[in-house]
């Protein structure tokens, strides 16, 4: 018979929903339900989405954990009543490392933005004066990484959010109740990376150590990207995860352009300080609209599309599209002369169909150009969001 363990920690148990938004999946809480000493800012709050998660895994498999082993799915999220004037809630959102010790906090998911709104319902953290017995609910949303407003037109049905539907999303398996999100003043103007175009091009020359000069579209909008053309690095833009993922060289590559996109733009002042920042900015390459066969086998044809583009997230290409990258591609389309604008055909935009691995998605933004600087005051699409599994999660007490 096996020895008895010399020590033993009670596991805690916390409130926790497991919910999808758009193309990802994270825990959600409220800031009240956590652990005194995770309330706040901090290791102990680092500490326990680890756990949770199921991180640092070096098997990369988050087989002890609520993680699915991908970007889309290590994610967690805490909203709280808004401290902010003429807003419903606080979202707060953390992108857990697969493999290494720590949680980014540099900016914000938005398909988990959905799955706010509709959880903000599902939690109480809205008026319930605000909320109609039948029809939309417009969720005033402050995301706190990025000090942002988010609007959520969540469908409500006898008072409660609506979950069922028959808006289909690329990339998701079952149709659901669609979710209008309005990104208000994407831009990340006063923030790290400065005005819209950090640099103040359209089109940068980037010198990319090991690979050289290569030309870019660095954009803060939604989140900071980096835009390259995928034919100047080698691609056709119908890729899909298996040929970049599979790729060693590749990844090193991707990282590389990364790294020296984010140095220009501002996010960090060293090379290293890459490795603790792996949420932003994202590295994206475009190219024009062609056929090609998705993830599931379906095909996409060059006319369905304005664009093709393919985006990577925490160091691996993701398996459609990040919903803030998405409102990235839709900022820089709208504008005229970005790689992202060129790929689309050129000329003025206010929507685009880009193709992603998993099929196709529109994104529409507002631009204009005051006194010689382009400024976007809102970007939209729609994504849709469900609750998985509610209870409690449960992690070793001596965990955080």
């Amino acid at each position: 018979m096996a020895p008895l363990s010399s020590t033993h920690t009670p596991q805690v148990r916390i409130p926790a929903t497991y919910m999808r938004g758009g193309t990802s999946k994270g825990v959600f809480f409220r800031l009240g339900d956590l652990p005194e000493r995770c309330q706040v800012p901090g290791p102990a709050r680092d500490a326990l989405f680890m756990r949770v998660i199921g991180s640092p895994d070096p098997y990369s498999a988050h087989m002890d954990g609520m993680g699915g082993a991908t970007s889309s799915t290590s994610k967690c999220v805490i909203l709280s009543k808004s401290q902010q004037p003429d807003h419903d809630v606080d979202y707060l959102y953390g992108q857990v490392a697969i493999d290494k010790p720590f949680v980014d906090w540099s900016g914000n998911c938005g398909n988990l933005s959905t799955a706010a709104g509709a959880f903000a319902i599902h939690a109480g953290l809205v008026d319930p004066a605000r909320i109609p017995q039948d029809g939309t609910c417009v969720v005033r949303i402050w995301q706190a990484n990025i000090q942002k407003t988010i609007m959520a037109h969540v469908q409500v049905t006898n008072g409660q959010v609506q979950e069922t539907g028959d808006f289909e999303l690329d990339g998701v398996s079952f149709p659901a109740a669609e979710v209008v999100l309005e990104f208000l003043d994407p831009s990340d103007d006063g923030e790290e990376g400065g005005a819209l175009f950090p640099t103040g091009n359209l089109i940068d020359d980037l010198e990319v150590p090991g690979i050289g000069n290569i030309k870019a579209t660095m954009i803060s909008a939604g989140i900071p990207t980096v835009f390259v053309s995928a034919e100047e690095i080698g691609y056709q833009g119908t890729e899909l995860r298996e040929a970049i993922n599979t790729d060693p060289e590749a990844l090193a590559r991707f990282e590389a352009i990364r790294v020296a996109g984010a140095l220009r733009m501002g996010l960090i002042k060293t090379p290293a300080e890459a490795a603790t920042r792996q949420h932003t900015p994202k590295i994206a390459f475009v190219a024009p609209a062609r056929e090609y066969l998705t993830s599931s086998g379906k095909q996409v044809q060059a006319n369905e599309i304005d664009l093709l583009v393919r985006a990577l997230s925490m160091g691996k290409l993701h398996h459609a599209m990040m919903g803030t990258c998405a409102v990235a591609i839709g900022t820089a389309a709208a504008i005229p002369g970005t790689l992202v604008n060129l790929a689309a055909g050129g000329g003025e935009r206010e929507a685009v169909r880009f193709g992603h691995p998993s099929g196709t998605l529109r994104v529409g933004a507002e631009a204009r150009q005051v006194n010689g600087e382009w400024t976007v005051t809102k970007a939209v699409m729609s994504r849709s969001a469900r609750i998985l599994m509610e209870g409690w999660v449960r992690v070793p007490g001596d965990a955080f």
